[in-house]
């Protein structure tokens, strides 16, 4: 591609990618997929990198963040970011609007309203139109220098251009985390057994000041404008600021509204106390502020706020509903969290079926008891919590809630450590969700690479007791006709406190019933989702009726499952789920006892294992009905490839293997380190802790940690078993693993594309040379081999680390020499 060729594409992609960026964050829609637009932004940078003349400031590709920030400078803000008063009664704005009438001396005055959004406040400031700092508010009169985490926000312009821009100014906004995206980022950090995000505004705040600027672009965070400052701009009122920044292509949201009189600004609020929910992010209410600069300098300020300007704050909405019931998640570091299983109710524009009950202090301190009505508030968590229990509801003779002693998924007792208020199981070694982490790192790409073994699969081995730890996974191979038909996902079941297995309703409806599609009685449920279950069911049946699907027969099961349901009414009550037993009672009700199917219901996590249990003959329409009831089961092809993966990771080499152990503190460097070191296990096992603290690169920390590993019955158990197995506990020594000793002692890394060398050749050939070659940039890296198409975060990265960057044609002489 000609320099002029490279000019023209570069253009249309910045213009493309420029383009699909304000549908996402302005407009909130999308045209093309997140793989398509990842594309367009490579091929930018690869151009920008080949052609470095033509990589501008305000390119898309200066968004990808990679910058590390030890320390946050703090800045003096050149205007003084002041807080708002607060109101929350119609009765105080009106008191508000005196004191205007009285400072200004007429009611010839405009108000301007917009929205009060619950994000982060920051300052830009843009000289000859170039964003040069961005600073957050602090204490209003110095801030963080949060610049190059601000600059990978994608909807603020890094240059300003246009007419009669301004050498210097200053804009005002909130950062925030759309909704979306928060809900989508904590749905992953749940998968991956991460502690999730508390809500999207502390989210916010924390990403900002998040070290790695890499990560920030990655968080895709927004942010609404509403503020000019700076001298001689030429406007003196501030719905002219907020069009000119409009017009400058900063994101001001669409929701304000300039108005003449007290009147309309109630009309306002109103307007917005329901409609505030749509927005793509939080808002707690409405600001108001005089329209006209010349009258703000006449009112001027108090001590600490502005008189020209007041916050009006909604009322938290509450709402009082029934307790059915507390069921208790155990997450991947064991921590224990209650969850109140509520009546539905609506709530700041949403069902409400969950809330959260924190931990056993919080059940203590509001009282709980069985069966009562609470109140929820809805504040911006992830789920609403309970603040406070109606007394005079409570039922005769009802029992307080009594915390858990031991753990849903393992049964082992709780523990809970002084100081802190949470219980915790300490069966890390065999409580599944504790397990999961482990596995999942073990059959990792860089460990063991068994990718066959995903998430998914792995919790199901676990829940239904086919794997307790690593060692395990070799042993499926014997098991293969029980793998058969196991469900691998969990999401349609919940356990209640006494260990009691639900399905969810949808599931439930579908297996009882018969020419009904999942989808029709998911879109059906969605929609009466505020009706109470029982009431949710007799909708059903009318809209069976209705759809005229096989009538008599679809309406008389729905019926025997709303008459088992009043039969029982000793079962804990759980919106949007069913017990399993009561669901299988009504298949399998002449061929097994209740009792032995409320136990196996308590002792299983899935229908699968309860109809192994069970044992019992079923006709083939039996079965393709309770089938309906499973998730998503293991194939013969899916367990085929199970196996094939499993085998082929015993090739793995001692240094993964070594790695997918999971030692503390033992990364994959260090891995590869330690097994060049002492060439097997059994000698690593046998170090000393001086002969470890004579490695470079092995301190303290890292000698406890094998030190403590090794001290382990369990652990030595573990490895044994998979020494049977045939897995990789001495390093392979090859004749030509060693070529020399030119690169001894030297951490190298080898970035972008090299002529001689693919990847896995130039790691072999570092080591062979007596190098260690390290995975990524840090300030431990002697050189960079720097190759074609090198990332340009990854080169900034280094230039600040002071990473000295060299050719391959430099490296191959230094070895040669």
């Amino acid at each position: 591609m000609t320099h002029e060729e490279a000019a023209k594409r570069i253009a249309h992609l910045t213009q493309e990618i420029n383009h699909h960026n304000h549908l996402y964050y302005q407009e909130s829609r999308t045209e093309i997929s997140d793989f398509e637009f990842d594309k367009l932004l490579e091929e930018l940078i690869r151009l920008e990198n080949q052609f470095p003349d033509l990589l501008f400031a305000d390119s898309p590709s200066q968004r990808v963040g990679g910058a590390i920030t030890k320390e946050f400078q703090t800045v003096a803000h050149e205007y003084r970011m002041l807080s708002l008063g607060n109101t929350y009664t119609l009765e105080e704005l009106q008191a508000f609007d005196e004191r205007v009438i009285k400072g200004l001396g007429h009611t010839d005055f405009e108000y301007f309203c917009e929205m009060k959004f619950d994000g982060v406040a920051i300052s830009l400031v843009y000289e000859k139109g170039n964003l040069v700092r961005a600073v957050t508010r602090g204490d209003g009169t110095k801030g963080d220098d949060v610049t190059a985490n601000v600059k990978t926000i994608r909807n603020i312009p890094l240059t300003v251009k246009g007419e009669n821009i301004p050498d210097k100014f200053e804009v005002r906004g909130e950062i925030f985390l759309p909704r979306r995206e928060f809900e989508k980022i904590n749905t992953e950090r749940e998968k991956n057994g991460e502690a999730l995000l508390a809500n999207p505004r502390n989210a916010a705040s924390g990403t900002i000041k998040m070290q790695d600027s890499g990560v920030v672009a990655k968080r895709r965070l927004n942010c609404y404008f509403y503020q000019l400052l700076g001298e001689n701009i030429g406007i003196s009122k501030h719905d002219e600021a907020i069009h000119l920044i409009e017009k400058w292509g900063f994101n001001v949201s669409p929701t304000y509204r300039k108005v003449s009189k007290l009147e309309e600004v109630l009309d306002y609020i109103e307007s917005w106390r329901e409609k505030r929910f749509t927005l793509p992010l939080d808002t707690d209410g409405v600001v108001l502020k005089i329209n006209d600069y010349d009258q703000r300098e006449e009112l001027g300020f108090t001590a600490k706020i502005p008189r020209w300007a007041i916050a009006y704050k909604y009322q938290a909405e509450s709402a009082e509903t029934e307790l059915l019931s507390i069921t208790y998640q155990v997450g991947r570091t064991g921590a224990i969290t209650p969850v109140a299983n509520l009546s539905p109710v609506h709530l700041a524009g949403t069902t409400v079926k969950r809330a959260s009950l924190h931990n056993a202090n919080e059940i203590e301190r509001l009282d709980i008891h069985e069966g009562d009505f609470v109140f929820v508030e809805k504040g911006g968590e992830i789920i609403p919590k309970i603040t406070a229990v109606n007394p005079e509801k409570r039922k005769p003779l009802a029992q307080p809630i009594s915390y858990i002693q031991t753990c849903p998924e393992c049964g082992t007792t709780l523990i809970r450590k002084e100081g802190e208020a949470k219980h915790y199981c300490p069966n890390a070694a065999s409580c599944p969700p504790q397990v999961l982490g482990r596995i999942e790192h073990f059959v990792s790409k860089r460990a063991m690479d068994i990718d066959s073994l995903g998430t998914e699969r792995i919790r199901a081995l676990i829940d239904q007791g086919f794997i307790r730890n690593y060692a395990d996974i070799y042993d499926l191979e014997e098991k293969q006709s029980d793998l058969l038909g196991l469900e691998m996902s969990q999401d349609q079941y919940e356990k209640e406190s006494g260990g009691l297995l639900y399905i969810t309703v949808q599931k439930a409806l579908f297996a009882l019933t018969e020419s009904i599609s999942s989808k029709q009685i998911q879109d059906f449920l969605d929609e009466k989702a505020e009706l109470p279950l029982l009431e949710t069911l007799k909708a059903f049946q009318e809209q069976i009726r209705i759809w005229k699907k096989k009538v008599p027969a679809n309406v008389g099961m729905v019926d025997r499952l709303i008459h088992q349901l009043k039969d029982h009414p000793e079962l804990p009550k759980m919106e949007d789920f069913v017990p399993v037993a009561l669901v299988l009672d009504l298949f399998l009700g002449r061929k097994v006892e209740w009792s032995q199917l409320l136990e196996s219901s308590q002792k299983h996590g899935t229908v699968h294992r309860i109809l192994l249990d069970l044992n019992l003959e079923l006709s083939p329409e039996l079965t393709e009905r309770i089938k309906k009831l499973k998730a998503n089961t293991f194939q013969e092809g899916v367990i085929s490839n199970m196996m094939e993966g499993i085998k082929a990771s015993k090739a793995q080499p001692f240094e993964k293997v070594l790695f997918a152990l999971g030692i503390r503190n033992i990364g994959e460097n260090t891995a590869q380190l330690l097994a060049r070191h002492f060439g097997s296990l059994e000698k690593l096992r046998e170090a000393s802790s001086e002969q470890l603290l004579e490695i470079n690169g092995v301190g303290e920390t890292l000698v406890h940690s094998l030190q403590e590993f090794f001290l382990q019955p369990e652990n030595l158990e573990i490895i044994q078993r998979l020494k049977d197995q045939g897995l990789k506990f001495e390093i392979e020594q090859r004749e030509d693993a060693v070529l020399g000793s030119a690169l001894a002692g030297k951490r190298i890394l080898a970035s972008g594309k090299l002529k001689n060398f693919k990847r896995d050749e130039i790691v072999d050939f570092v080591q062979a040379h007596g190098g260690q070659y390290l995975s990524s940039v840090s300030k431990n890296l002697d050189f960079i081999i720097e190759g074609e198409d090198m990332g340009p975060s990854k080169k900034e990265k280094a230039q600040k680390l002071g990473v000295p960057l060299i050719s391959e044609e430099e490296f191959l002489r230094m070895v040669n020499s």
